[in-house]
């Protein structure tokens, strides 16, 4: 089975289609019009900068290459610069000063810093741990020992730092103290201002030499209890002392035997004060 359609009676084309058709003269018209009436550009706006003036960048290129000569010797040449066409905006600005103001409490650390400084103290304490000082003597050597073969063919000769052997002997039986004791061995006396020592040195000791008792032959010092002066040896009870005028009694103390620095002599001082005295007149 078929279907046709057919056009309805006394309709044509050009009733469908009822677009006018222009005149080519029409149409030439509005070319014409376009070709010689061109879309105008918008006018270019330039910025407004208030307190701004125009300088060309030659100047700002020759002001930096005089600085660069004067602070480090370079010497740059037109050619070597950037494009130096055009011009550039400067605002000239006052100089001013930045105030700073800082909290007089400490700053508070952050949790991070915090963290990096329990870290660092643990690395730090690791550190030591593992890796002990060196010490290079922990006295382990053994001491170096100096001999001399004897000249009798005996035993070898070790040598020894020079020392001082000092010798107390009892005064009642000449016998000699053994080191570290104060009583003789051969009477039982105790050791006293009496007993000599050799070497002898009254002029360190001029009250006694210490750890010793007060012999009946030695002189006895005794000072003042109030003003601490010194009174004459062997001096009495009831001296009268020469600074406080207080007598000598029972309360007044023994100097203590101590070592005492030697007053200079007196002829050695003058003889030096006169080689000075010489020198200045020559």
């Amino acid at each position: 089975m078929k279907t046709i359609l057919k056009k309805p009676a006394g309709e044509s084309s050009s009733k469908r289609n009822p677009t006018p058709q222009r005149s080519r003269s029409t149409q030439g018209e509005i070319m014409a019009t376009s070709i010689e009436s061109p879309s105008e550009s918008p006018a270019k706006t330039e910025p407004q900068y208030p307190g701004a003036a125009r300088i060309p960048r030659t100047q700002i290129h020759e002001e930096r290459a005089r600085k660069l000569g004067t602070n480090y010797g370079v010497e740059i040449e037109p050619g070597d610069w950037h494009s130096a066409e055009g011009e550039v905006y400067r605002i000239e600005k006052p100089v001013r000063i930045r105030i700073h103001r800082d909290c007089h409490r400490p700053p508070k650390r952050t949790e991070s810093q915090k963290k990096a400084n329990r870290e660092k103290r643990e690395a730090a304490a690791q550190q030591h741990q593992e890796f002990a000082p060196i010490i290079p003597h922990y006295g382990l050597a053994e001491p170096i020992v100096v001999t001399r073969p004897s000249k009798t063919g005996g035993q070898a000769l070790v040598h020894k730092p020079p020392r001082m052997r000092v010798r107390r002997n009892c005064h009642k039986c000449a016998t000699l103290f053994t080191p570290n004791n104060r009583i003789c061995g051969t009477c039982g006396h105790t050791r006293c201002d009496d007993c000599p020592k050799s070497p002898n040195k009254k002029k360190k000791y001029p009250y006694g030499y210490p750890g010793d008792e007060p012999g009946p032959k030695s002189s006895s010092f005794h000072a003042c209890h109030e003003c601490n002066e010194k009174f004459p040896p062997n001096s009495e009870d009831g001296t009268e002392c020469a600074q406080c005028s207080h007598e000598k009694c029972a309360s007044c103390p023994r100097v203590p035997r101590v070592k005492v620095q030697p007053e200079p002599d007196a002829e050695l001082l003058r003889g030096i004060s006169s080689r000075f005295e010489q020198l200045e007149l020559s």
